[in-house]
């Protein structure tokens, strides 16, 4: 089997009205992303997806599909897609950062694989550790009204664990958590995200008044341009302190978890550009004597496909402890998948087919695909 065309599918696909979500960052309304195909010369194509958000990474629709188009793609052109690991370098060599673009390139190889040998890719993993993923789901920084209104909306749908993002206001971060923790009881585990959105000062004062609501994490509660915060924050709090923004690669894991940074590290492919570096970054947190938690950029189908295939397989994605971020598709208007994937919102399943076990719909694809030009005039 040997790769004939990388195609690029730039997509805009809006959030459901009342599930848009906010943060430090600003507000997530539509997602605009690139699906990508992997051709060969056998029956098999392989699915990827980049969950760009500028704000995040620094990727933008445009910018992903110009860098597989004309640099990753045509380094892909004749090879077999089962070679993962020569691949992987060969991406790297053909640019430099781009971890969601050159995440949806090796996803596709994996569903490629898993094809070829009629494997789920969890198989391709080493197997199932859990039958199930327990999973989170996230109120953004809104006012408490709505905040409050959202996490019995989530509560009442089935969830059993919730995230509250703050990092705006630290007055109203404060009052909009305590008003969940009201309305959600003391039974149900309950993490804060800032995004980086408090400074040092802020966030021991903010975690000190946020003592009396259990939270079962705070993740990253401060920027990432001194990963020593993060040591001194952990220090006078007893809230377990989750690296997010701070860790996309394994050497900024190898850091973090060198000077004691961080209890958790928040892992997913898009961030670290593949399922295999998000094996070596869980891998190098299970060393150092810490867990890992499944996060998220708001995945479509496909993204959140390997992110399952993942979390089921990887011991030291610690899901049962702090639930995974498996929940982009039902914020969405679409997933793009023929089939939805088995989301919770208590727990989320993993498929069962060979590869990623999904098929990309092609009436949604055409429906959200983005005509506007703007992802087409660098590609």
């Amino acid at each position: 089997m040997k790769i004939t065309r990388v195609e690029t599918c730039p997509v805009e696909v809006p959030l459901k009205e009342g599930l848009t979500t906010k943060t430090a960052g600003g507000e997530h309304v539509v997602s605009p992303y690139v699906i990508i195909r992997i051709h060969t010369d056998s029956e098999h194509i392989g699915l990827g997806e980049a969950t760009l958000s500028p704000r995040w990474s620094g990727e933008t629709s445009p910018g992903c599909v110009a860098a597989i188009e004309g640099l990753i793609g045509p380094a892909l052109i004749g090879e077999d897609p089962t070679a993962l690991t020569h691949l992987r370098k060969k991406v790297d060599g053909t640019i430099r950062f781009n971890p969601f673009a050159k995440a949806a390139v090796e996803m596709a190889l994996w569903d490629l694989t898993g094809k070829a040998v009629n494997k789920p890719v969890y198989q391709l993993l080493g197997g199932k550790v859990r039958k199930e993923l327990p999973m989170k789901m996230v109120v953004g920084a809104f006012p408490v009204p709505q905040a409050v209104a959202l996490a019995e909306r989530f509560l009442a749908e089935g969830a059993k664990n919730l995230k509250v993002k703050v990092g705006l206001n630290p007055t109203q971060d404060i009052a909009r958590v305590r008003a969940v923790r009201q309305a959600a009881g003391p039974d149900i585990p309950i993490g804060i995200d800032a995004n980086q959105g408090w400074d040092l000062a802020t966030a021991r004062r903010c975690l000190a008044e946020l003592a009396d609501c259990n939270l079962c994490f705070a993740e990253q509660p401060v920027p990432v341009t001194d990963p020593q915060d993060l040591v001194r924050l952990r220090a006078d709090t007893r809230v377990p302190i989750m690296a997010d923004e701070s860790v996309f690669t394994l050497q900024e894991a190898h850091h973090l978890t060198t000077i004691g940074a961080a209890d958790i590290l928040s892992v997913y492919p898009g961030k670290h550009a593949g399922i295999a570096a998000t094996r070596e970054i869980a891998h190098l947190a299970q060393a150092a004597g810490i867990v890992c938690s499944m996060g998220s950029n708001l995945e479509l189908g496909i993204a959140t496909a390997a992110m399952l295939h993942i979390g089921i397989a990887e011991p030291a994605i610690d899901s049962e402890r702090y639930p995974g971020d498996f929940l982009g598709p039902l914020y969405h208007q679409a997933d793009l998948l023929t089939e939805p994937l088995a989301l919770g919102p208590a727990v989320a399943r993993v498929p069962e087919g060979p590869g990623l076990g999904v098929e990309l719909d092609q009436e949604q694809l055409d429906r959200y695909r983005d005509t506007s030009g703007r992802a087409t005039q660098l590609g």
